[in-house]
């Protein structure tokens, strides 16, 4: 507890000392696109957009090996039919080898403030799974909060509505999905991944369950954005074991999160807390060790050391998190305390041109079994 107390005042002192920084595509949380968005809003009147973005990472655990990858490398294709339809889609080469659709989505604009979507779309909870190019954060590799208890990138086909109301500072989005897969090539979900093993991508996805998502994003005081984000439905199985007792769990994920930018500071926090029944039946039947409730947050500030004149930025950042995918546990299956686990990463992000980003920092991870390896990253990023 006093651990906590000390951060949130570290980071309410950081508030009140800081300076002034132009706006830019990556510091400005009111006025920033991810890539969908940013082609979206773009200013042809038909025809076709084309962008990307990438990142090169290295990672050095102490004690062990380090691993250099290119990490992702992501194109982006718009194209725009008229006034009200374009179509949007993203393909993704991770490690070299693997390849994704990330999304591929059609969107009609109805009015000003309503449009609607269909397709593969990313799921808006918290900020990094919508907000994840290189240079949009700081850090070689992403929080592991978003990785553990979101999980980035999470991507899936529905149809919704989405829009923003400028007279009253307020964005939505709404949609019905196909939820994660119970059983997925043979993964199952829990360990310290959470729902990771369970997300179906658009590849052949079964469904025999909606899900429900949406997100509010007020952007009314200055220099803040928050972000209020729902997630609620049951996994999917198979047919021929979807009547079967544990062959699926119910969800329900709640997500609050914040961004500030003022001057030469810049700041944001996130708490994503999720809810799991059924999951005592669940692991019986697929020897599993899937939590009752996952949860995780994070408190993060930086400062541009550079004077305001300059176009490139210099960020050094810290940031705190804490998360736990076996948060609370149900019936015999006992809490494992290497999955209640917490980071500091202190590093640099130096933006050498807005859309170009050299990373680099040092995480000291811990866990309640003193099992974690700390560990040096650097990273390339580029975003156009």
């Amino acid at each position: 507890m006093k651990r906590i107390s000390l951060l949130l005042a570290t980071f309410t002192a950081a508030f009140t000392f800081a300076q002034t920084v132009p706006d830019s595509l990556s510091t400005n949380p009111q006025t920033q696109l991810n890539a969908a968005q940013r082609i979206l809003t773009g200013n042809i009147n038909t025809g076709v957009t084309v962008g990307g973005y990438g990142e090169i990472t290295y990672n050095q655990p102490e004690g062990g090996n380090g691993t250099l990858d290119v990490q992702r490398l992501v194109l982006l294709f718009g194209y725009k039919f008229n006034d009200k339809v374009q179509f949007v889609t993203e393909v993704e080469f991770e490690h070299v080898k693997e390849v994704y659709v990330e999304q591929a989505f059609i969107q009609y604009t109805v009015a000003d403030n309503v449009n609607l979507r269909g397709g593969l779309m990313l799921v808006p909870m918290g900020i990094i799974n919508e907000f994840h190019e290189p240079t949009t954060f700081n850090g070689v590799n992403r929080p592991s909060v978003d990785k553990s208890i979101v999980p980035t990138t999470w991507r899936e086909i529905g149809v919704g509505v989405q829009g923003r109301f400028n007279e009253i500072s307020l964005g939505y989005q709404a949609y019905v999905f196909n939820g994660f897969k119970s059983v997925n090539d043979g993964k199952v979900l829990g360990g310290s991944n959470g729902l990771r093993n369970g997300r179906q991508k658009g590849a052949e996805s079964t469904i025999n369950t909606p899900n429900l998502s949406g997100k509010l994003d007020y952007y009314g005081i200055l220099g803040l954005r928050l972000g209020l984000s729902g997630y609620f439905g049951r996994t999917q199985a198979e047919d021929g074991v979807d009547m079967i007792d544990g062959s699926d769990v119910g969800l329900s994920m709640i997500g609050l999160d914040a961004r500030y930018a003022y001057q030469r500071f810049a700041a944001r926090g996130q708490f994503i807390h999720t809810s799991v029944s059924g999951s005592e039946d669940y692991n019986t039947l697929n020897t599993a060790d899937l939590g009752s409730s996952l949860q995780g947050w994070y408190l993060e500030a930086a400062y541009n050391l550079l004077p305001q004149t300059k176009q490139q930025q210099l960020y050094a950042f810290a940031r705190y998190e804490d998360y736990d995918t076996h948060a609370s546990v149900a019936g015999s299956l006992i809490r494992k305390d290497s999955y209640n686990r917490d980071d500091w990463t202190l590093g640099l992000s130096y933006k050498i041109a807005p859309g170009a980003v050299v990373k680099a920092d040092y995480q000291f991870k811990n866990n309640a079994d003193d099992s974690a390896t700390n560990q040096l990253n650097f990273g390339l990023g580029v975003w156009f």
